[in-house]
C-alpha cells in the first residue's frame, strides 16, 4: 500500500483502520477482534502524547481473546507485534507453576522478554555503525595486505619492491590506493591473510539444574566464562572471511551497549507485548481441590505482573506497568468469569473469534500475502513444476476441510495443512524425476485423492 511508504518505522502511529487493512493481508475475518488489538496499538501512542503527569495513570487495556484453535487468534497477535516493531513474547500460560512447585516461575516471562529486546535493539544498532564498521575493517584489511607483508601466501616483497626496505619515497601510499581498489573491485576476496581472531577461555563444567532453572545454569556458566580472560589465536583466513570476522568484531565494539540496555528496557516498558496462549487451562470452576488449586496460584502470581510490578533480570529492573497482555484460549470447559476477580479485571477487553467455515476457507487458501496455495506453487516452482488450482478445487478443499473439522475434531483453518498435504503428497514426491511441466488441480483431482478418506470416518480421523 502506498501510504505505508510514508508512514514512520512504528506502527504506532498507524491509524486502527490502517492497522486492520494491513491485518486482513494475512488474516481473513474476525473483524472484533482486529478492531480491539488496532485500538489498544493506537492507545500506546496516545499515550505518549499526554502531558507526563497523566502518561504514568493510563494503564494498558488488556485484552482476552476467546475462541477455538485455528481461526486467528496467535496470528492477530504475532502481526500486530511485528507491525509495531515491539518486543514481542508468546508463552503458553500452562507452562507456569505456582511458586514454589518445579516448573517455571511467572517473572522469566519478562526476563525473557527482555532477553529478546536486548537483542533487537543490538540489531538496530548494528545496522545504524554497518557503513562505519565496513570503512574502519578496509583500512585494517589494508593494513594486513600493505606492502612489506607478503601479497601471496608464498611470495614475500622483494627488495626495492613498495613498502620495502629501501624502496622509494611515497610508493607505499600509490600501492596502498591501488590495493584499495582492487580491494573495493572485489578482486583480493581469494587472497589469505594472517589475522589473530579472539577467544574465549570457558572451562568445562558442568551444572545440573532442577527443572525450572535453566535460567540460574546459564547466567553462571556465563559468569564462570567471563572469569577467564579471553586469547588470541592466529589463523589464516581469504578477505572474504576475515572481512566478514572483523565487520562483526568492529561492529560490537562501536556499539554502545548502555545506549542498547537503556533503549531496551524502554521499549519493554513502554511497547512490550505478552501473548498468553492457553490462559483458559488455569481457569477452572472449581477451585477447592487437586490441580485447580496450583492453576488458581499460578493466577495469583501473574497478577502482580499483569498489574504492574518490578521484576529483576540480569540487565537490571523492568517494570511491567505500561506492558501490554493479549490472552486468549478456547474457553471450551471453562469461561472467562471462572478466572479469578482480581485477574478479570486487569483484562477489561474481551473480543470473540467465530469458527471458520467453507468461505472462510477459500479466502484463507488464496487471498493472504502467505496464502497456502501460494506457498505450494513456490515450493513447486523449485522442482520447474507450475502448479494452478481451478477456482472448482478451491472450493471443493475447503468443503473437504470443513466437512472433517465437523466429523472429527474443529482444529479450524490449521485442516487445511493436513488436507493440502495429503492432496499433494504424490505430486511432492514425483517432483524431482518430473520434467518442467504444468500440473492443473482440478476438483474432480481433490475428490480423487481424498474422497475415500473424506467417506471413509475412521480414516479421516486417524489420517486428515
Amino acid at each position: 500500500m502506498e501510504w505505508l511508504k510514508a508512514l514512520p518505522a512504528s506502527g504506532d502511529h498507524l491509524t486502527p483502520r490502517q492497522i486492520v487493512a494491513e491485518l486482513d493481508k494475512y488474516i481473513v475475518g474476525q473483524l472484533d477482534a482486529k478492531r480491539s488489538v488496532a485500538i489498544a496499538l493506537r492507545n500506546r501512542w496516545r499515550r505518549q502524547q499526554v502531558p507526563e503527569a497523566l502518561r504514568d495513570e493510563i494503564a494498558p487495556k488488556n485484552i482476552i481473546m476467546i475462541g477455538p484453535t485455528g481461526v486467528g487468534k496467535t496470528e492477530i497477535a504475532r502481526r500486530l507485534a511485528k507491525l509495531a516493531q515491539s518486543p514481542f513474547l508468546k508463552i503458553e500460560a500452562s507452562k507456569f507453576t505456582e511458586v514454589g512447585y518445579v516448573g517455571r516461575d511467572v517473572e522469566s516471562m519478562v526476563r525473557d522478554l527482555m532477553e529478546l529486546a536486548v537483542n533487537l535493539v543490538k540489531a538496530e544498532e548494528r545496522e545504524k555503525v554497518q557503513a562505519k564498521a565496513i570503512e574502519a575493517v578496509e583500512e585494517r584489511l589494508l593494513d594486513l595486505l600493505l606492502p612489506g607483508r607478503p601479497l601471496s601466501p608464498v611470495a614475500p616483497a622483494a627488495p626495492g619492491a613498495p613498502g620495502a626496505p629501501g624502496a622509494p619515497e611515497g610508493e607505499g601510499d600509490h600501492t596502498r590506493e591501488k590495493l584499495r581498489s582492487m580491494l573495493r573491485a572485489g578482486r583480493l576476496e581469494e587472497r589469505f591473510v594472517d589475522l589473530e581472531v579472539s577467544q574465549r577461555v570457558t572451562p568445562v563444567v558442568e551444572i545440573f539444574s532442577a527443572a525450572g532453572m535453566e535460567e540460574m545454569e546459564f547466567n553462571l556458566k556465563e559468569m564462570l566464562g567471563n572469569i577467564f580472560p579471553s586469547r588470541t589465536k592466529q589463523r589464516r583466513l581469504k578477505i572474504a572471511e576475515a572481512r566478514e570476522i572483523l565487520v562483526q568484531e568492529e561492529s560490537s565494539r562501536l556499539i554502545d551497549m548502555d545506549k542498547v540496555l537503556e533503549e531496551a528496557r524502554r521499549k519493554v516498558e513502554q511497547h512490550g507485548i505478552i501473548f498468553l496462549d492457553e490462559i483458559d487451562k488455569i481457569a477452572s470452576r472449581d477451585h477447592t481441590r487437586g490441580p485447580d488449586v496450583s492453576r488458581e496460584g499460578v493466577q495469583r502470581d501473574l497478577l502482580p505482573i499483569v498489574e504492574g510490578t518490578t521484576v529483576n533480570t540480569k540487565y537490571g529492573m523492568v517494570r511491567t506497568d505500561h506492558i501490554l497482555f493479549i490472552a486468549s484460549g478456547a474457553f471450551h470447559m471453562s469461561r472467562p468469569s471462572d478466572l479469578i476477580p482480581e485477574m478479570q479485571g486487569r483484562f477489561p477487553i474481551r473480543v470473540e473469534l467465530h469458527s471458520l467455515g467453507p468461505a472462510e476457507f477459500e479466502r484463507i487458501l488464496t487471498e493472504p500475502e502467505n496464502a497456502l496455495i501460494k506457498q505450494y506453487q513456490a515450493l513447486m516452482e523449485t522442482e520447474g513444476i507450475r502448479l494452478t488450482f481451478t477456482p472448482e478445487a478451491v472450493r471443493e478443499i475447503a468443503s473437504l476441510a470443513t466437512r472433517v473439522n465437523e466429523r472429527t475434531e474443529n482444529i479450524g483453518a490449521r485442516r487445511l495443512h493436513t488436507v493440502m498435504e495429503k492432496l499433494l503428497e504424490e505430486i511432492s514426491f514425483t517432483a524431482p524425476e518430473l520434467r518442467a511441466q504444468e500440473i492443473a488441480i482440478t476438483d474432480g483431482y481433490v475428490r480423487e485423492r481424498l474422497g475415500s478418506l473424506i467417506e471413509d470416518e475412521d480414516l479421516s480421523r486417524y489420517i486428515l
